[in-house]
């Protein structure tokens, strides 16, 4: 990784396949990204993860996979290069801190908790301010139902950004991300 590389990483789901709405839109997230001169950053396997480097491969860009020896799963196929890390925390570690922004793609559980530790580091100062894009009509309705029922004030909301579309997204991480130094 040389001084002057911008990496993004990407969250979302790995039960998804060519065709489902956030695979499609991860794609063009990697493509649109690594079209303005990003590297992506991505946990390295199915779904979004792949469809994100497969985006960014098609436009001839670097994707980083973030992998975990804990799991027996191949990456996927688009990697350019990878960090095998032993466990989650050290994974999501690597996923965070290389990064000038983040953008998270509809998933599950796993997905929940990359946004949450993420979110907590900017809210705490853990790491300093950078974009936090949610991508996708399924985020407002979660956020709004922890804002309902969780301790979550006006000021841990402006650390979000709500995209409805992966150029919006990517926009958001163009303008957001200037200036950001890790």
């Amino acid at each position: 990784m040389s001084a002057q590389e911008r990496i993004v990483t990407i969250f979302g789901g790995s039960r998804c396949d060519e065709g489902c709405a956030e695979y499609e839109e991860a794609r063009s997230v990697g493509r649109l990204l690594a079209e303005a001169g990003f590297t992506i950053c991505t946990g390295g396997y199915l779904g979004v993860m792949e469809a994100a480097s497969r985006g960014a491969r098609e436009r001839g860009g670097r994707v980083l996979g973030i992998v975990m020896n804990q799991f027996k799963a191949e990456p996927n196929r688009y990697l350019t290069d990878k960090v095998a890390t032993p466990h989650f925390y050290e994974r999501l570690q690597h996923l965070i801190t290389r990064s000038v922004g983040f953008i998270a793609v509809r998933g599950g559980m796993g997905t929940v908790t990359e946004l949450s530790l993420v979110w907590n580091k900017l809210q705490t100062g853990v790491i300093g301010p950078r974009p936090l894009v949610l991508l996708g009509a399924c985020w407002p309705p979660v956020v709004e139902a922890w804002r309902q029922n969780l301790s979550v004030s006006e000021r841990d909301m402006a650390w979000l950004d709500f995209a409805a579309t992966p150029e919006d997204a990517v926009r958001l991480i163009i303008d957001k991300s200037k200036g950001v130094q890790l």
